[in-house]
């Protein structure tokens, strides 16, 4: 019982030139997002495809509603493709939470796949949301093509998953926006 998901990380957003933390913030996408976002589809467009699924957060839908679109599906989203929550760091830059979160930013350093931001989830919370999300999909549609839409450390924790890796290395892992990353999926 297994699907083929190509995942596309969302296109860009000012906060993403900014290096502003999203999380769960919902900016839009920036003229280059857009123009990312419309690229893909184009490029995509007459794919196997047999549904869309997306992350309900602006940048991913807007991104999504692009390749709807285009290869003439409906996107559906969900708050489980959701990026993970950074609490309190959420719109921050990187300085900013560095001083005012020194002890919780060090916890990250040293076990991300564990550390919490106030009020935010862990990397593994991320990843069992997420793959719960991803088993859902794989077995309604198992054996097909599907698109999925989310956010860069929520991708990179499916493919820690599907390669092996630690979910440590999460952050190593992010991959480009709008770049499509195909992976055999089975549930469980």
């Amino acid at each position: 019982m297994t699907a083929r998901l190509h995942l596309v990380r969302h296109g860009q957003t000012d906060w993403n030139i900014e290096g502003r933390f999203q999380g769960q913030a919902d900016p839009p996408l920036n003229a280059v997002g857009r123009a990312q976002a419309e690229a893909l589809a184009g490029g995509l467009a007459g794919g196997p495809y047999q549904a869309l699924f997306t992350s309900d957060l602006a940048r991913a839908h807007q991104t999504a509603a692009a390749l709807a679109a285009r290869v003439g599906l409906v996107a559906r989203p969900g708050p489980r493709l959701r990026e993970v929550h950074h609490g309190a760091w959420d719109g921050l830059l990187l300085a900013e939470i560095q001083a005012r979160y020194p002890a919780d930013w060090l916890a990250r350093e040293r076990a991300p796949e564990t550390a919490r931001p106030p009020g935010g989830e862990t990397v593994g919370e991320v990843a069992a949301r997420v793959a719960a999300a991803l088993d859902d999909i794989a077995r309604q549609h198992c054996g097909e093509d599907v698109l999925v839409v989310s956010h860069g450390l929520a991708l990179a924790t499916v493919l820690c998953r599907v390669h092996g890796h630690a979910l440590g290395r999460a952050y190593d892992l992010i991959p480009p926006h709008t770049a499509p990353v195909t992976v055999v999926w089975t549930p469980g």
